[in-house]
């Protein structure tokens, strides 16, 4: 395969989901580049269907091999919100709206979840998805990462997100699965 073949763009205006998809798409040696790009997003309860329904129009509208993500915050006493409006309820209420609305709540179970679509332009999405499971904390902690970060341990670890380094956080996270999946398969094509 050549280095052209071999070379996607990443949109996403997060530079912070840039980097970490980055470093796993090096491991497979593909080429990750950063299309700093608003994408299009539709209102779905799906990660998927968001995800694919962004690449497809970045790809028709750039002409490019374009990868996008799109990742929620499931909590399952909240009956799985916020979900795919993650980043809207993290700009409106952040992680102290959050920690408020578990103030009393035992369970605190929650996962990480990520869609990761990739489309050629003239082409149909093809998505990969991954998921973490942990808890909810009762205070944040931790200064990396971003959104949620510092208010969610993965299952088997006793640091938050925002506690580890990039590295670290891809041996567990969400995103890192949903882009190893993508990257193994990207790498692999003919």
């Amino acid at each position: 395969m050549t280095e052209h073949k071999r070379t996607v763009y990443f949109a996403t205006e997060n530079r912070n989901k840039y980097i970490e998809a980055a470093r796993i798409a090096a491991s497979f040696g593909v080429t990750m580049k950063h299309l700093n790009l608003e994408k299009k997003e539709i209102q779905s309860q799906e990660l998927t269907d968001i995800a694919s329904f962004a690449a497809k129009q970045a790809a028709e509208s750039t002409r490019k091999s374009i990868v996008v993500e799109d990742a929620g915050f499931f909590v399952r006493a909240l009956g799985g919100f916020p979900g795919p409006y993650s980043s809207y309820v993290f700009h409106a209420v952040g992680c102290e709206g959050i920690l408020k609305l578990l103030r009393s709540v035992t369970n605190r179970e929650a996962s990480f979840e990520a869609a990761v679509a990739h489309c050629e332009p003239g082409q149909r999405p093809i998505c990969f998805t991954g998921r973490v499971k942990g808890a909810v904390t009762r205070r944040a902690k931790g200064t990396n990462g971003f959104g949620f970060d510092p208010i969610f341990v993965p299952r088997g670890n006793q640091r938050t997100f925002a506690e580890m380094s990039t590295d670290e956080k891809n041996l567990y996270s969400h995103r890192a699965r949903a882009f190893t999946r993508f990257c193994k398969w990207f790498a692999s094509r003919p």
